[in-house]
């Protein structure tokens, strides 16, 4: 029987996963048990999820996680289960979650950095994720977000890790405000999602790609475009930033490469912030950035981990009110048969521009 959109049949032994046993390997859609519901936790009843490049680097081997696993941390749907210690959420209300759960009890979950928890649980990384019609999800009561009735699904899942990572970025690390210039590098999800961002926040904004339909895109939202791939490297790029601009107060690396890095400080006024957004991982994480520049121009360094729950209002309220509308950013919407392709295709080149979303 389905109420709202939420099925409240019976209880299933078992649900549909997409599944990879060995780092780099088949992603198999299959039938798995159904997860057990944590004591502070609940079960999410998943009716869409994003196909993002960190659940690739996992699959990858450049982030470990247990095998055989389960990717997916991008998610919103309808609670299924709630634990026996939940006090603030209850079967069928519609959530979305951060692809960071802190433990709401350390030192720095006090503080309101949920985000940068040391005992955090994240769906598709330290357990099974959302790849799957059930989710797990610890610590409930501290991490899930109602989702405003305004907001559908599709348009949520896209929230969790990319858009909800670009918003802080230029919120709290790169304190944009009205008449500020931004560079962003690297048009994928984030990177657009930082784009859409910092131009309803009043600045105007330089995005860099390699890729024509990503600057399309970029150029359609309403930014100013550089093809990077004219040009003679990071430093090349820095420099024409700099003759386009005059230098920006605020650049975004939303990519993750040694190169995008570097061009990303290079293209930084005076007294400006870098925001480092894309992963930086194994061999790429110590990127040579040019610490000469970020010593006689007082340069600030900062990264940026996602967003805590409690955050969530303010991001929340702006896609509500329609000053924000991450439903443009969507590419395509596919089944949740066609998610392990399309995991696996972000091994390739990028064909299309936007952010993938798995309808389940």
């Amino acid at each position: 029987m389905t109420i709202d959109g939420f099925d409240r049949r019976a209880k299933l032994t078992d649900v549909r996963a997409i599944v990879f046993d060995t780092v780099g390997g088949p992603l198999a859609l299959r039938e798995v048990p159904e997860p057990v519901c944590p004591d502070d936790g609940v079960l999410i009843q998943v009716k869409a999820t994003g196909v993002c490049r960190s659940d690739w680097h996992g699959w990858a081997g450049h982030d470990p996680v247990p095998l055989p696993h389960i990717p997916g941390h991008e998610l919103a749907g309808v609670i299924a289960q709630v634990g026996p210690l939940i006090v603030n959420f209850k079967a069928g209300d519609r959530v979305t979650v951060p692809f960071v759960c802190g433990c709401g009890a350390c030192e720095v979950c006090l503080s309101g950095n949920a985000q940068v928890c040391p005992h955090q649980t994240q769906p598709g990384f330290t357990h099974d994720g959302s790849f799957a019609d059930l989710v797990a999800i610890y610590g409930a009561d501290y991490n899930l977000v109602e989702l405003p009735p305004e907001i559908d699904f599709v348009t949520a899942a896209g929230l969790g890790c990319r858009f909800a990572t670009a918003f802080r970025a230029l919120t709290a690390h790169g304190q944009v405000q009205p008449g500020d210039q931004v560079a962003v590098h690297g048009c994928g999800g984030v990177g657009l999602s930082a784009v859409m961002i910092a131009l309803a926040l009043g600045a105007s904004v330089i995005a860099i790609d390699i890729s024509d339909s990503a600057l399309a895109a970029a150029a359609e939202l309403g930014a100013r475009v550089l093809n990077s791939g004219d040009l003679a490297g990071p430093a090349a790029v820095g420099e024409r930033v700099q003759e386009l601009t005059g230098g920006v107060q605020i650049s975004v690396d939303a990519l993750g490469l040694a190169d995008t890095a570097v061009a990303s400080v290079l293209s930084l006024r005076r007294r400006g912030r870098h925001v480092q957004v894309g992963l930086l991982l194994g061999e790429r994480s110590t990127p040579p950035l040019p610490m000469d520049r970020v010593l006689s121009w007082e340069l600030s360094l900062h990264g940026s981990h996602g967003m805590a729950a409690h955050e969530y209002p303010a991001m929340l309220s702006l896609i509500a009110s329609g000053i924000l509308d991450p439903s443009k950013l969507i590419g395509r919407v596919i089944s949740l048969d066609e998610a392990g392709e399309s995991l696996e295709s972000m091994s390739r080149p990028a064909t299309a521009p936007g952010l993938t979303v798995v309808r389940i």
